[in-house]
């Protein structure tokens, strides 16, 4: 194959990559955005001091010319349809339940480190050890687990809502209870799906 038919093929692979992925923008469930916005958020009820992410971008696995050109080519054609993938988290109510969970995450915290509540693997909060908690503090960690739930449970409707797709929620949810997880500090207990409880 020469230089200029491997050129061609790159340039046409890139046309017919560029045009799935507008029309599958669309139609299906802009995941990468959905953790954007998920981290986005968490980041700003929990705070800064949360485990440190990797560093790194991603690297083309194409090489030479004609994985330049096909990224090149990407990166000119799709630009629109990255930004319709974007998960729109500005809402009053969105930025309301956002607020209410911020000022509830310093009440959560000595009991998120004690090991006495942890994180669902559903986007929820859940009692772990009632035993660690003194019983003068176990009505008011019910109430601050209730409440915390009533409001995750309306963030991941609302923000499904605000883009336009309801059906959304269950894929909304699911992003969160990782991100959840992922952002959590080092001693949290998360709930695995298979219901087991596991110190991050």
């Amino acid at each position: 194959m020469t230089p200029m038919t491997r050129w061609i093929t790159a340039a046409l692979t890139a046309s017919s990559l560029a045009l799935a992925a507008c029309v599958t923008v669309n139609v299906y469930f802009p995941a990468a955005a959905a953790e954007k916005a998920a981290d986005r958020i968490i980041e700003d009820i929990w705070g800064p001091g949360k485990e440190p992410k990797p560093a790194g971008g991603e690297q083309s696995s194409l090489g030479g010319i004609a994985g330049d050109v096909l990224v090149a080519a990407l990166d000119f054609v799709i630009p629109a349809a990255q930004a319709q993938a974007d998960i729109d988290i500005s809402s009053p109510a969105i930025r309301a339940l956002t607020a209410s969970m911020k000022g509830r995450a310093g009440d959560l915290a000595p009991f998120f480190n004690s090991g006495a509540i942890g994180l669902t693997s559903n986007g929820l909060v859940e009692t772990r050890d009632a035993n660690a908690v003194a019983l003068a503090d176990r009505n008011r960690l019910r109430k601050l687990v209730a409440d915390e739930n009533a409001d995750r449970n309306s963030l991941y409707r609302e923000i499904a809502t605000a883009n336009g797709n309801p059906g959304w929620e269950a894929d909304i949810r699911s992003t969160f209870a990782e991100r959840w997880i992922a952002n959590a500090r080092a001693g949290w207990y998360y709930k695995t799906s298979a219901g087991a409880w596991t110190q991050k």
